[in-house]
């Protein structure tokens, strides 16, 4: 997954850490996942400046990472920006304003979700272009259904996959429909549909998906 959606690989892994208390990579995981376009991750880093979870309680800080993560101003992300900000005296939010004006220049949807999006396309065109094999491997994959959910494949596809190795159609389905998590309310860039599994006609050069600008 790191190679089609980076955001939602290390935020995956930072959960991770976090559950078997492994608090310095789940930082580490959080801040990379962060610098990818992950709002939950941007989120997730506020709250625990904001509880003082494995650090001082900080809560311009925590005020910043809220701002970042509600950048889309999607819901579940702008209120816990707005409930903090109201409670912050003028030297925190003058404080949070100076934290915000340097993380944006990693963190924020001008510099990460580009970033994210370049990437997310560069991965689906090597599963849907001229040179893909039919399958994909994945390091790591214990159980290829899980991709699709069960039931949802019919037999000939099932006998298609190894531990590791998918048919490629399955996989695009599945990032396509991660990536529609990442790049949630992320307006006039991503719009997330079905990907058109067939190579990209020459008069449509690094066209990756159907339905994408």
């Amino acid at each position: 997954m790191e190679k089609f959606l980076p955001g939602e690989y290390f935020y995956c892994l930072a959960t991770q850490s976090y559950g078997e208390n492994k608090h310095r990579y789940a930082d580490k995981f959080f801040k990379e996942a962060a610098s990818w376009a992950s709002k939950p991750a941007q989120y997730v880093l506020g709250v625990m400046a904001l509880n003082g979870d494995q650090q001082p309680v900080n809560r311009p800080l925590a005020l910043a990472w809220f701002a970042l993560a509600s950048e889309r101003h999607t819901a579940r992300f702008q209120a816990p920006y707005d409930e903090l900000k109201a409670q912050l005296s003028p030297a925190e939010l003058a404080k949070a304003d100076d934290y915000l004006a340097s993380m944006k220049k990693t963190y924020g949807d001008a510099v990460a979700a580009p970033r994210a999006e370049e990437r997310y396309r560069d991965g689906t065109r090597r599963l849907i272009g001229a040179a893909a094999s039919g399958t994909y491997c994945m390091e790591g994959l214990r159980d290829p259904s899980k991709l699709a959910g069960s039931g949802s494949m019919d037999a000939d596809t099932v006998s298609a996959m190894t531990s590791s190795c998918v048919p490629s159609p399955v996989v695009v389905k599945y990032v396509d429909s991660k990536a529609g998590e990442v790049f949630e309310d992320w307006s006039g860039h991503v719009t997330v549909g079905a990907i058109d599994t067939t190579p990209p006609s020459a008069n449509e050069p690094g066209t990756a998906a159907s339905g994408r600008p």
